[in-house]
């Protein structure tokens, strides 16, 4: 899915509980005249659901490279929000200097994401829970949003996600870890992240993203958390078309 028509090009790929479609109101804000954004869906998301793979980092870079390929982009930024910051550093990696400027809205480090026991019980259990998709969900916005738009959340991802794929990518962006390969890379990088998103929030980033870009930078939006896109669109918006504008 494609919105707008502008020359300065945005790949966007979307978390483990989205799709291309479920960027909240991100899409609406979109400056069509200036920006041209791309929406994809990994296997075993929204469009693609039902399609087989490896459902792996490297295999989702892939796809987003033979996707931006088939829109004939020579160059573009890349969006990413939580397991798909490691994702654009995959494709970061392997598009040798196509890649403009990274976005990570509240993004998976390079390193992937240590889980304790507890905590990797209730994310490993959510392919087949709708419960610990909602406690998830909730916990990463902080506890302080409407349970009426939790239960939306999570029928969201239940309708745009075959559970075979939603398990096996935990197991991708929580256990890769190719950090060494994105040290000290030179590309801009814009980290945002929400205040009250207690698993990737400015601590994680600072000691991740910030230690290993030269040229990164980060923004804490207020009033957010993980799902800057539905909680907080506007604000979210202005600081990626404001970075996109600089590169």
């Amino acid at each position: 899915m494609v919105i707008g028509n502008g020359r300065r090009k945005v790949l966007a790929l979307h978390g483990w509980f989205g799709s291309a479609t479920g960027w909240g109101a991100l899409p609406d804000l979109i400056d069509g005249d200036c920006y041209s954004y791309a929406f994809l869906d990994y296997r075993g998301y929204g469009a693609r659901r039902g399609e087989g793979g490896e459902f792996s980092i490297a295999e989702m870079a892939r796809d987003a490279l033979n996707a931006v390929d088939a829109l004939g982009w020579s160059s573009f930024a890349v969006l990413g929000h939580s397991m798909s910051g490691s994702i654009m550093q995959r494709v970061l990696l392997d598009a040798g200097d196509r890649v403009t400027g990274l976005i990570g809205i509240s993004p998976v480090p390079s390193t992937g994401v240590p889980f304790d026991e507890q905590s990797w019980q209730l994310f490993s259990g959510a392919a087949d829970d709708p419960d610990n998709r909602y406690a998830i969900i909730d916990l990463t916005t902080g506890g302080r949003l409407s349970p009426t738009w939790l239960h939306q959340m999570v029928q969201f991802s239940l309708d745009n996600s075959d559970p075979q794929a939603f398990g096996a990518y935990l197991e991708a962006w929580a256990r890769t870890d190719f950090s060494a390969e994105v040290q000290d890379h030179p590309v801009p990088v814009q980290v945002i992240v929400g205040e009250h998103d207690p698993a990737l929030g400015a601590a994680v980033m600072e000691q991740t993203f910030l230690r290993q870009y030269p040229n990164a930078s980060l923004e804490v939006l207020p009033n957010a958390g993980h799902y800057a896109m539905f909680e907080t669109p506007v604000a979210l918006m202005t600081s990626v078309e404001r970075f996109v504008r600089q590169l």
